[in-house]
């Protein structure tokens, strides 16, 4: 049987390394070009969503000297926090995988990454459907349309918005510690390495993500993008968690529920929260968002409910997020 091991971007902090990735059956979504035309760019899609992920596969994860083995769970999925003792400078740090299969050993071997935010940086926590990549997520139909006919060159972002989020990775409070940037969204992980291009066609910051589960199947890839999305709320507690002397900054838009997320996020931890950016991408502003803003507001953190990029420049100009043009 021919295995695929496809590896994501993980994250450190001065105790633990969290690395996680998956294993397939033949190849996963990584071995399908998202920059291919037409009919070429829909297979590409349909291979992507129509995988065979491995339960029980037995993974060996090594990082500076360090190994430890876990197994993958029904979705094919492995996540590890791996101990050590050691001091570890901040930035990036390459880690490696092997899957074990069967008696055959450590016969696949692949290598990723992961981050160490520097100790006065801030952490940035962005969705990435119409929080900086059009998607047209409140219409299903229309948002389909575009994946299926667009691809990951053709895609767009909002204007202005990567200068935005340039300067505040560059930390201008603290030069010498760049910020930190976690992609927190719904799109599932099938969409990873065409998120990863895209973000690197846009000179987007280089990210760690934290997707949805993987999806499976035709039916599935109908509903991309949709259904619970509690699951975010759940992963960026867990980065707080896993950094709880940070303070972080959250974007995200008004075509979903990055609102109410965030604000359950600022009601649980209100002295993290620096501010939070909503991308108003409806025709009018919310109620619903209006009055999850002003909650946030009550708790002494900063808002921004704004239709252009450059809306929240000069809000994170205002309040010093980054320095003034």
């Amino acid at each position: 049987m021919k295995l695929d091991l496809q590896l994501y971007r993980g994250y450190a902090n001065d105790k633990e390394i969290v690395v996680f990735g998956h294993v397939f059956e033949s190849w996963g979504p990584s071995n399908y070009r998202v920059d291919r035309k037409n009919f070429y760019h829909i297979k590409s899609l349909w291979k992507m969503f129509t995988i065979r992920p491995l339960e029980g596969m037995k993974v060996q994860i090594t990082f500076k000297g360090l190994k430890a083995t876990t197994t993958t769970d029904s979705n094919g999925f492995f996540e590890y926090t791996l101990p050590y003792h050691f001091d570890l400078e901040p930035g990036w740090h390459p880690y490696e995988v092997s899957c074990i299969h069967g008696n055959k050993g450590f016969g696949i071997l692949e290598r990723s990454e992961l981050r160490k935010p520097f100790s006065k940086g801030m952490n940035i926590i962005s969705d990435i459907d119409d929080t900086f990549l059009i998607s047209h997520s409140g219409n299903i139909w229309k948002k389909l349309y575009v994946l299926l006919t667009q691809n990951v060159t053709q895609r767009k972002s909002f204007e202005n918005v990567v200068d935005h989020y340039v300067a505040l990775e560059k930390n201008d409070l603290n030069k010498n510690d760049p910020n930190s940037f976690f992609f927190v969204s719904s799109s599932e992980w099938n969409l990873y390495y065409f998120i990863l291009e895209f973000a690197k066609l846009q000179h987007l910051p280089k990210a760690v993500l934290r997707l949805k589960n993987l999806k499976t199947g035709l039916l599935d890839f109908l509903k991309t993008g949709g259904g619970d999305h509690d699951h975010k709320y759940h992963k960026i507690k867990k980065i707080i968690s896993f950094y709880p002397h940070t303070q972080y900054v959250l974007l995200g838009d008004d075509s979903q529920k990055d609102a109410d997320i965030y604000e359950r996020i600022c009601t649980e931890y209100p002295y993290h929260i620096k501010a939070v950016y909503i991308r108003q991408v409806s025709r009018k502003p919310k109620p619903l968002v209006v009055d999850k803003i002003k909650k946030i507001q009550n708790r002494d953190i900063a808002t921004c409910y704004f239709t252009s990029s450059t809306e929240a420049i000069e809000h994170s100009e205002k309040i010093g997020l980054i320095a003034a043009e």
